[in-house]
């Protein structure tokens, strides 16, 4: 069995659509990645976006038995396009009908020279099964729509019933991938 443990990275406290924009997290709460980092497995590939909120967040958790992977930049966020580091708020005033059908039809729906979540969904599905190795665990610190396009991949549901669930910094998502199928064990888990 291959055990995914999927690691939002630390906070940026951005109020903004934060995507592809390289934005550090903050980590200071020593006593939070410590408990982060002994929830964890110790004997696991652990692997990150290439933004740095979650390459730093990564190497916080970084340690012996963890094999550090190289950083994959197809574990990026969505791409939020001409959209990036803009409040919804102003989001919502220059384009009401598609801000509200990129919310309530994820999916095909993107920014102005954004992606999809259909396009996000399809290049993050293929990074993960590349590094996830065979019976082993691998931890992977990603981002929030990352992590869910990982549990519509695995569970079924849809963009929009997945897009309803909260990811918070730090938090872990397992899913366990086994002959009798992916089972999600733990959503929005904070250690």
């Amino acid at each position: 069995m291959t055990r995914l443990f999927l690691v939002r990275h630390g906070p940026t406290h951005a109020k903004c659509m934060v995507g592809w924009t390289d934005l550090p997290a903050d980590l200071s709460d020593q006593p939070r990645l410590d408990a982060l980092s002994d929830y964890l497995p110790k004997d696991a590939h652990l692997i990150s976006s290439d933004l740095q909120r979650c390459r730093a967040t990564a190497d916080c958790l970084a340690g012996p038995g963890r094999h550090r992977l190289p950083d994959d930049p197809a574990l990026r966020e969505l791409h939020f396009g001409a959209w990036e580091m803009k409040q919804f708020a102003e989001i919502d005033a220059s384009d009401p009908d598609l801000s509200r059908r990129y919310w309530t039809e994820p999916g095909a729906a993107c920014a102005p020279d954004g992606e999809s979540w259909n396009q996000m969904a399809a290049r993050v599905g293929p990074a993960i099964d590349r590094h996830a190795p065979p019976g082993r665990d691998l931890i992977a610190v990603v981002h929030f729509a990352v992590i869910l396009s990982q549990v519509a991949r695995f569970t079924g549901q849809t963009p929009t019933e997945v897009l309803a669930q909260p990811i918070e910094p730090l938090s872990v998502t397992r899913i366990d991938l086994g002959r009798d199928g992916p089972v999600l064990r733990a959503i929005n888990h904070q250690p």
